[in-house]
């Protein structure tokens, strides 16, 4: 065998010595990262966990000296109680486990048969998260020891925002610092537009659609909120939030009018990027719109966002001022529709590396 014909990590300890600390044959690794998930939802678990989100100046930017007084002696004396009962209202009890995470490890299967199917067993495919666990570094460790020279980094946010694809980012290259041999490394951008995304989510809504006995009057396209002066500071995140609902309605083959823009999960003082969804879903019922639907595209699994925030508080908002008919469109989570989609991106990616 000459030297043009072996593929790295194969022959190279042909004239080692004896002592030499083993080598693994190359290969190319795949991690997705999603938000990340409390191991469990009791009092400290929660603690922990909120702790390293909002700690995180990507999430939080406000100095330190300033806001970790307020989180650590006021904010998480008592926010773990009541995030741990939303949680335990959702909790995947058979699992023990978050619906995140189940859902997580189900579309990651799905990818890793896509994958093997596709490139071979020369590709391994792991998941982590940005806060919790597995974490990134962890997984990072692994995948370089079990020889992975190259990995490709997927964050799981259709639309870039700087506190959910660049903190993603962030925290993979600095467990990639810690390492000693350094893989090459390719994250992937946003995918908002493209076309096998937005096919996925115009068939969640043409599958819950065709199941309703009325057609809702207006459907509500609720993403995860930011503070409006990130948007001014040049975060692209809600011009990609307006696409998405437009390139959306545009594949339905609706009118404009018929989706409506909102965000969600407004924390703090200072404004948000509006319409908020708790509030809009309000003024709809008001204005007579009694029937809706809601969808979220920002997320590409089902969270406490859309499974207690959504079909709780903004649930009980519209009807409250009057709504008749609510209903929820789960996210994309590991429908066949979303796997295609996220292979194709992938595949996009992997230009180069895997054939």
């Amino acid at each position: 065998m000459d030297a043009e014909t072996v593929r790295p990590g194969e022959g190279r300890l042909t004239h080692a010595p004896a002592d030499h600390p083993p080598v693994m044959n190359a290969r190319i690794g795949i991690l997705v990262a999603n938000l990340g998930t409390p191991d469990n939802y009791d009092y400290w678990s929660m603690r922990r966990y909120l702790s390293e989100f909002l700690s995180d100046k990507r999430v939080i930017d406000f100095p330190a000296w300033k806001w970790q007084p307020l989180l650590q002696l006021v904010i998480l004396s008592k926010r773990p109680f009541t995030s741990g009962a939303n949680y335990k209202s959702i909790w995947n009890h058979d699992k023990g486990e978050s619906p995140l995470m189940t859902t997580t490890k189900a579309q990651v299967a799905k990818l890793r048969s896509a994958v093997s199917a596709r490139y071979g067993e020369g590709v391994m495919v792991e998941f982590c998260m940005r806060y919790g666990n597995p974490s990134t570094e962890s997984v990072v460790r692994r995948m370089v020891a079990a020889g992975c020279e190259k990995i490709v980094f997927l964050p799981l946010y259709p639309q870039y925002a700087g506190a959910t694809s660049a903190t993603a980012n962030d925290q993979f290259f600095r467990a990639l610092m810690k390492e000693k041999r350094q893989p090459a490394v390719r994250t992937v951008p946003e995918y908002f537009d493209h076309p096998l995304y937005i096919e996925a989510l115009a068939q969640s809504v043409e599958r819950a659609y065709s199941g309703l006995e009325h057609r809702p009057d207006v459907l509500v396209a609720s993403y995860h909120g930011m503070p409006k002066r990130y948007l001014m500071e040049g975060d692209p995140y809600h011009c990609q939030c307006q696409k998405t609902s437009r390139l959306l309605r545009e594949r339905l083959g609706w009118a404009q009018g018929s989706i409506d823009t909102t965000f969600q999960s407004v924390f703090g003082r200072e404004e948000w990027l509006r319409p908020y969804t708790v509030e809009h879903v309000a003024e709809l019922a008001s204005a007579g719109r009694k029937r809706i639907a809601v969808i979220s595209p920002a997320f590409s699994a089902d969270c406490i966002e859309t499974l207690e925030e959504i079909q709780g508080e903004i649930r009980e908002a519209f009807e409250h001022a009057g709504g008749e008919e609510f209903t929820y469109i789960p996210c994309l989570n590991d429908d066949d529709a979303h796997i295609v989609a996220l292979m194709a991106v992938l595949g996009a990616n992997l230009a180069g590396w895997a054939v």
